[in-house]
Parts: structure tokens; sequence; C-alpha cells
């Protein structure tokens, strides 16, 4: 029988600092993103997104990611509508890698894990958030964004009491990247802990 175990938070919460700690644990990790990256370039979903987006997003035959980023995170309700079109797609290949995974442990790596059902996928789920001004500093440093487009990813999200009311565990991330991976160290061990003895 496999365990699944949701990770997911808020963007520039660090919960991609994570995974390989969660492999060091026996998890095979699924990289959500790679999945919708993946996804992206079907027929299937490129025709769904130029529909909800328009074909300007396209460069060539594929998707131009920043293009359709600055279109989908526009607002609240655009990235909704990302998240309607591609999500079902997503899940989809998910249930097809977690069914051939060999280990016993999965973790699904999903910033988006509520939003497209793939909750309903996992036995826990982990929550990681950090205050926004941390979050907004660590955004325009990883991605090269501007102030502006920062803020705007931050907007598209969702606030902290969405993580709390929803997820099974939170952790957040205000200190250093040491401190945090040692804490959910602990908690991954917890969680496995309570499974053998179970």
């Amino acid at each position: 029988m496999k365990f699944v175990l949701g990770l997911t938070g808020q963007t520039g919460a660090g919960k991609s600092l994570l995974c390989d700690k969660a492999r060091d644990n026996g998890f095979f990790v699924v990289d959500c993103d790679a999945v919708a990256h993946k996804v992206q370039q079907t027929e299937d979903v490129k025709i769904a997104l130029c529909n909800v987006f328009g074909s300007d997003i396209l460069s060539g035959d594929n998707i131009d990611r920043q293009r359709l980023a600055q279109k989908a995170f526009a607002s609240k309700e655009q990235t909704e509508l990302l998240n309607k079109t591609i999500l079902p797609f997503i899940v989809d290949e998910i249930k097809n890698l977690i069914s051939r995974a060999k280990e016993e442990y999965i973790l699904l790596d999903a910033p988006t894990l509520f939003e497209g059902g793939a909750d309903n996928l996992c036995d826990k789920v982990i929550g990681v958030i950090a205050d926004r001004e941390v979050r907004h500093n660590r955004i325009v440093a990883r991605d090269n964004l501007t102030p502006d487009r920062a803020e705007s990813r931050i907007n598209a999200g969702k606030p902290d009491e969405f993580y709390k009311e929803k997820c099974d565990f939170v952790l957040t991330n205000n200190g250093s990247a040491d401190e945090f991976i040692n804490n959910f160290d602990i908690l991954i061990k917890d969680i496995l802990g309570g499974i053998k003895n179970g």
C-alpha cells in the first residue's frame, strides 16, 4: 500500500528546498511543475490553453511559459482560469506516475495541490508558508522579476489561513534554510513513524 504525502505552499516560501530531504527519507518525488510543463506540450493542452488565453502564448509550436505566466498571473481570476484549464490533465498524469512508482512513499510537490483536486490523492498534506516580505525578496532574487511582477505573483496566491485550514501540517520558513530543512526532517520522521506504528 503506497503512502502519498502532499507538499504545497506559497510561492517563495521555500517548498522546493524540501524535496531532496524527502528523497533521503525514501520518497519518490513527483515534481508537479515538471509534470505541468510536460503536459503543456501535448496537443490537447495547447489547444485548451490557446482557447482560454489566446494563440499568442505560443512560440512556434510550443507554449511560451513566460507569456503564459504574464497572462495567467495577472489576476486571481486569470490564475483560477489557468488552474481549471490545465489541472485535470496534470492530475491524470500524476495518477499514472503514482501507480508506476516502485517506492512505497510518494511526495507530491504541488503548488496548486488543492486547486486541482490532487489533495484527494494524498494521505497527508504539508503546507509551507512564510512572511510576505520574505517571499517577495526570495522571488525577486530567484526568478529575476521586477518588484511589481513579484507582488502580482504573491497576490495571485493564497493567504496563510488557506494552508492552516486545509493542511494536516504547516511549516513556517522565515529563518535559515538549515533550520527549515531540519524541521521538515523531524516532521517526516514523525509521519513515517506513525505509519509504521499504526
